[in-house]
């Protein structure tokens, strides 16, 4: 009988390594490096495809949650490769998930779309609006259809290979200033993916872990009494007034507050005529800093130049929170395996035609270096995580770093020396200088995603990092609260 007991004990403890085995696919796959070489040419092969639709989306150059043609275009580019989408997620018409495959691991991968207001270019080296109110000056069309690309070819992977897996595209509207993930991320549609891989646009190839400053936006308004501005001032409360009163005491407070801190803003309505005293004016504020801890103080302080404002003119003030990003949580192990994988794929070469244009975009510069432009051929040194590699934007794919371990990297598309939002950025991303930069991308994001389906450790090591560096008692609270996505956030900024 006892040796019954131990023989079907046995057989139990084998039968279920086997299936942990088989769930974890650490089985080798048939030569690695051939598998990574089929995936670039696979995509190299598919170039004209994927500039097409990164084309019409800059194009399109649709603002924060306005993305709709966008979006259609990459759910469908999807749904047409077997994927199985769900729209509108999170209370975003725009936001899409892609799924395919099923099991263990659960790869995700970001896919942005959005444009800037007030950065229309055609695709030249010299300054000519194209007759939109928008453009991608961050590249974001660029962004989408690379990560889609990644996630096609990594479903051909998987089918090739017979693999178990689970790829996730999530379709992220309005980073810029909308906050989209951080909805994603409050709804819990990360839970139960293993990692989340993303790129970025850039004048520069590298893969370097980095952290980014934590951000809330909110537009203050203020609400008073118009009159004629010369026969009857004293009947008026001017709105105006009070966001100028804002306005110098916040410029005030810069002395007094850390210097890591960025304010900026914009007044979004001041009035429509000078001899009308303002009932009603707009002021759009956005507050950055290393740590959101200090920035909710900082933004507290904010708060009460506001206040003053309209209690020195008589006025009254409401204001809301548009988005509120987390900084970056990076994690070294998986920054590691891209940067071997963007080495693997390399950087971009330009034709003679693209120098000379790149030449004619650099007399544009003022007060800064202008590169060499075969620096984008190369890729960035590694960096270990410090206090330098800290980037001055925001982003709200930190939301998604504290509540999945994630990883991401930065492809040149655009000259090197560019500057980000701006209308040599747009530039470039109309040609192939910045669909060069996307297939790049396309190719380390699908490279480190074949590292992740075959190599559990890799994943159980990020994990482990990640949990340590959050910290025992970490819950995630988003810095926006509980509001609904700020739909129209971009209805008066866009004009």
């Amino acid at each position: 009988m006892k040796k019954f007991v131990f023989s079907l004990s046995l057989f139990i403890y084998i039968s279920l390594s086997l299936t942990a085995y088989s769930q974890k696919n650490t089985k080798p796959v048939a030569n690695d490096t051939k598998q990574k070489e089929a995936a670039i040419k696979d995509i190299d092969s598919k170039y004209d495809f994927y500039k097409e639709r990164a084309l019409q989306i800059w194009n399109f150059a649709e603002v924060g949650y306005k993305e709709v043609k966008s979006s259609a275009l990459l759910q469908q580019t999807l749904k047409d490769a077997g994927f199985t989408i769900e729209a509108g997620v999170a209370g975003m018409p725009t936001a899409f998930i892609g799924t395919y495959g099923e099991g263990k691991p659960v790869v995700g991968i970001l896919a942005e779309f959005d444009a800037l207001p007030g950065l229309s270019q055609t695709a030249k080296p010299e300054k000519e609006p194209a007759g939109n109110s928008a453009g991608h000056g961050c590249g974001h069309h660029l962004f989408g259809t690379a990560s889609v690309a990644a996630g096609i070819e990594l479903k051909k992977y998987l089918q090739d290979n017979k693999l178990k897996g689970t790829i996730k595209v999530y379709g992220t509207p309005a980073e810029e200033g909308g906050s989209g993930k951080v909805y994603m991320a409050r709804e819990g549609l990360f839970e139960g993916t293993d990692v989340v891989i993303h790129w970025h646009p850039d004048s520069k190839n590298a893969a370097n872990p980095y952290s980014s400053l934590a951000n809330i936006t909110a537009k203050f308004r203020f609400r008073g009494i118009s009159a004629h501005a010369s026969t009857s001032p004293e009947k008026g409360r001017s709105a105006l007034d009070a966001v100028e009163a804002m306005d110098f005491m916040a410029n005030m407070m810069r002395e007094h507050i850390p210097s890591d801190t960025r304010i900026h803003y914009v007044i979004t309505d001041g009035g429509k005529a000078p001899n009308v005293v303002p009932d009603f004016a707009e002021v759009y504020y956005y507050v950055r800093h290393p740590r959101r801890d200090i920035l909710k103080n900082l933004f507290a302080r904010l708060v009460k130049t506001a206040e003053a404002g309209a209690l020195g003119t008589g006025t009254k003030m409401e204001y809301e929170i548009t988005s509120g990003v987390y900084e970056l949580l990076p994690i070294d192990v998986l920054a590691k395996a891209m940067h071997e994988n963007l080495e693997k794929v390399g950087g971009v070469k330009y034709t003679p035609e693209e120098i000379t244009f790149g030449k004619k975009l650099q007399e544009s510069f003022v007060d800064v270096d202008k590169p060499a432009l075969t620096e984008a051929a190369t890729i960035q040194p590694y960096k270990m995580i410090s206090s330098d590699n800290l980037s001055g934007g925001s982003t709200d794919v930190a939301d998604v770093s504290w509540v999945v371990p994630t990883v991401g990297l930065r492809a040149a598309t655009w000259i090197p020396g560019t500057s980000p939002h701006s209308w040599q950025a747009v530039a470039c991303g109309g040609t192939d200088i910045g669909i060069k930069g996307m297939i790049v991308a396309a190719k380390t994001l699908s490279l480190m995603g074949i590292d992740l389906f075959t190599n559990q450790n890799l994943i159980d090591e990020a994990k482990e990092e990640w949990k340590k560096k959050r910290g025992e008692n970490f819950k995630y609270i988003p810095l926006l609260g509980n509001r609904k996505p700020a739909l129209d956030y971009r209805d008066k900024t866009q004009l």
